[in-house]
């Protein structure tokens, strides 16, 4: 399997919730988000999804401003850790 966010395949695998399952519940999001949405999620490496939490701990941010794939390649720290990844399994 390759991992959604670094594409590489880094072995074990877990489920990115997009939106994190801690804030379904949260009127702003239950207002602009179908059900189907709140439950999306993505497959990740381990390391890139502790790498998400740990550079994005806000699940309100992680919910409100990256909740697309897209969205989280775009955060300035997710960039440099991608960039730094992908130099590491160059060698």
């Amino acid at each position: 399997m390759i991992c959604s966010l670094c594409k590489f395949d880094c072995g074990k695998y877990t489920e990115h919730h997009l939106i994190p399952k801690t804030v379904h519940s949260n009127k702003w999001f239950k207002k602009r988000y179908t059900r189907e949405q709140m439950h999306e999620k993505i497959p990740v490496c381990r390391e890139c999804h502790h790498t998400i939490h740990d550079l994005i701990p806000k699940e309100k941010d992680l919910g409100r401003k990256f909740n697309t794939i897209q969205e989280l390649k775009k955060n300035d720290k997710i960039k440099k850790y991608l960039k730094w990844k992908k130099e590491i399994y160059k060698k």
